[in-house]
């Protein structure tokens, strides 16, 4: 199944999940660039259950919006779990969200390390509710393959969150 339909479909999960639930959700993106949050603002009435998006590309961003700490950058590096889940408790003070997703990565072609490969993308999950969730995940494929991938695992991590 082609990658925008594989995203649409779970969006489309998400949206009725949030709905079922009484949710709102927000996400935090580095590597996609904001397409999870397109993904979900494409569904009509998605106002009821999307509250905000950041889009924290550089560090500086992820330190400002998203209130990450320059000093865990620097010490684990941009992309790792622990700077997803930063990302996540950021957006959840940031936002009136229930459920925040976040994600940062490297999507090529260049960028990568022995460390951290191209396809490396870390992500995270975090609720009000004291949900702490984060993932490393190793994708292959050109940039739109890994992005892609990656915007769809953050969807799922969303239904995960909500019990579906």
């Amino acid at each position: 199944m082609e990658i925008d339909s594989r995203i649409s479909e779970r969006a489309e999960a998400v949206s009725r999940a949030l709905l079922a639930a009484n949710r709102k959700v927000a996400v935090v993106e580095s590597c996609t660039g904001g397409w999870v949050a397109e993904a979900l603002t494409s569904i009509a009435g998605s106002s009821v259950w999307f509250d905000c998006a950041l889009v924290t590309y550089s560090n500086s961003s992820k330190n400002e919006l998203a209130g990450v700490p320059l000093s865990l950058i620097e010490s684990v590096g941009a992309v790792s779990e622990e700077v997803a889940l930063a990302m996540a408790e950021g957006g959840l003070q940031a936002s009136g969200a229930d459920i925040v997703a976040s994600l940062t990565g490297i999507a090529g072609p260049g960028g990568g390390s022995r460390e951290k490969p191209v396809g490396s993308v870390c992500f995270a999950w975090a609720g009000r509710e004291g949900l702490r969730e984060t993932r490393l995940e190793h994708f292959a494929g050109d940039r739109r393959a890994v992005r892609g991938q990656a915007v769809c695992l953050s969807l799922d991590g969303i239904l995960s969150a909500l019990g579906r």
